[in-house]
C-alpha cells in the first residue's frame, strides 16, 4: 500500500512538472501534406518561433497568435514558440507526409515516378525519392513553366 502511494504521488509531482514547461507540449503532433500548408493558433502571443529542421517545414507568422506550417520535405521536426519573456509557449512536432489518395507512385526497377491524380487525369509530379532522371526533367520543367509566368506577368500591356 505504501509503495502505491509514493508511486501515485511521483505521478502526480511529474505530470505537474510536464504541464509546468509549456502549454503545448504534450497536444497531438501537427500533419501536413508536403506541398501544402496548415494553419496554427497559440494561445497567446508569439515573440519568437523556430522550426528544428526548415528542411522538412517552414513556418510563416500571420499574426502573434497564427501561423503557417508549410510541407516541405517527407520527414518529422519540431516547431517551439517563446513569449516575449522568452517562456516557452509551445513545443509540438511536425510530421510532413504524401498527400492521401491523390498520388500514384510507378516504380521501375530502381527508379521511382510520382503522379498527381485528380479525376481520371494523371501529371507527374516530381517529390523527394523518385529517380534522378524523372525528378531532374519534372523540376527543370516545372522551373521554366514559373519563369515563362513570371516574364509574362511583367511584360508591358
Amino acid at each position: 500500500m505504501r509503495c502505491a502511494t509514493i508511486l501515485f504521488a511521483t505521478a502526480l509531482f511529474v505530470a505537474g512538472s510536464a504541464g509546468a514547461f509549456g502549454a503545448e507540449t504534450t497536444r497531438g503532433a501537427i500533419s501536413v501534406p508536403l506541398d501544402q500548408v496548415r494553419m496554427i493558433a497559440f494561445p497567446t502571443a508569439i515573440s519568437t518561433l523556430y522550426v528544428g529542421n526548415p528542411v522538412i517545414a517552414d513556418i510563416t507568422m500571420i499574426d502573434k497568435r497564427h501561423a503557417f506550417v508549410l510541407g516541405k520535405a517527407f520527414g518529422a521536426t519540431n516547431i517551439i514558440a517563446l513569449d516575449a519573456t522568452g517562456h516557452q509557449i509551445s513545443n509540438r512536432q511536425v510530421v510532413v507526409f504524401g498527400a492521401a489518395g491523390s498520388a500514384v507512385t510507378l516504380q521501375k526497377g530502381a527508379s521511382r515516378v510520382t503522379y498527381a491524380c485528380i479525376a481520371s487525369r494523371c501529371e507527374a509530379t516530381p517529390v523527394p525519392g523518385d529517380g534522378k532522371d524523372p525528378y531532374e526533367t519534372g523540376m527543370s520543367q516545372i522551373q521554366s513553366h514559373q519563369e515563362l509566368g513570371a516574364k509574362t506577368g511583367a511584360a508591358p500591356q
